[in-house]
């Protein structure tokens, strides 16, 4: 659209070079608009990637080892975590290094954290989609270790989500989770199906609608894709976002919209 515009208004004003620089920065708004800063920059999109992967396992070989031991269960975890993105071979082999990494109980999270905000810290989707990943990682075995919390609210702090918005967000995660199996209805399951947009039972069907859609669009494959995720990764983002969907498939079979 803007590619069209651009072109239009550059040759009303300039000719036929206006035109084609109409053409080129036009196009450059609509690759924005789509797959976010990445689409202009692919070298920008590249080094995202990089540190995207980077900061996901570091993080998780922490978290593991947050309560002092790296458990077969969270090794586990790690493994199915890797499988169900589909993970290539390089990426695998550079994941499970890194994870190594980041529970080695000398190894300082922060620099990781530093150069991730320096260079993911202006994509607000990236960011959550790497909370995302640590609750999902965190939770997998039922329930939170105090340490766990305590340094996945201190990488939110550092990512820039403050206490309340960090359990907002976590609350949002674990009720999305309770949608994966299918559609359900009990009372207790709309519960959770407004908790996981992060609404309520009062919020009013504009306020649903528009808190789904933004979910769906933060989760929205090109855009994570756009903004530096590596393509393998967006896998568990299309699983969290069916999950949305189904919650708010139940809000509107309850409200008849």
């Amino acid at each position: 659209m803007f590619k069209l515009i651009g072109v239009v208004a550059g040759y009303y004003f300039l000719g036929f070079w206006g035109a084609l620089l109409g053409f080129f920065i036009g196009s450059a708004i609509d690759r924005v608009r789509v797959y976010g800063s990445g689409g202009v920059n692919p070298m920008q999109n590249v080094l995202r990637q990089t540190v995207f992967l980077e900061t996901v396992f570091i993080s998780m070989g922490k978290l593991a080892k947050a309560d002092g031991q790296v458990s077969q269960d969270e090794i586990d975890h790690v493994e199915q975590f890797m499988q169900k993105l589909g993970m290539s071979p390089e990426h695998r082999t550079q994941a499970i290094a890194l994870f190594k990494q980041g529970a080695d109980p000398a190894f300082d999270i922060e620099p990781t954290l530093a150069r991730f905000m320096a260079v993911c810290g202006q994509t607000k989707n990236l960011k959550e989609m790497l909370l995302v990943y640590l609750i999902v990682m965190a939770l997998a075995d039922g329930h939170f270790h105090p340490a766990e919390q305590e340094l996945l609210t201190g990488i939110a702090g550092r990512l820039g989500y403050g206490r309340e918005a960090f359990k907002r967000l976590l609350d949002m995660v674990l009720n999305q989770s309770h949608f994966g199996g299918g559609q359900v209805t009990t009372e207790a399951a709309l519960d959770d199906a407004y908790k996981a947009l992060g609404v309520s039972k009062d919020s009013t069907d504009a306020e649903v609608k528009r808190a789904y859609r933004k979910l769906m669009s933060q989760y929205h494959p090109d855009k994570l894709i756009g903004q530096g995720m590596p393509e393998d990764m967006v896998a568990m983002a299309t699983e969290q976002a069916k999950e949305i969907q189904v919650a708010y498939d139940l809000i509107k079979k309850s409200r008849n919209l």
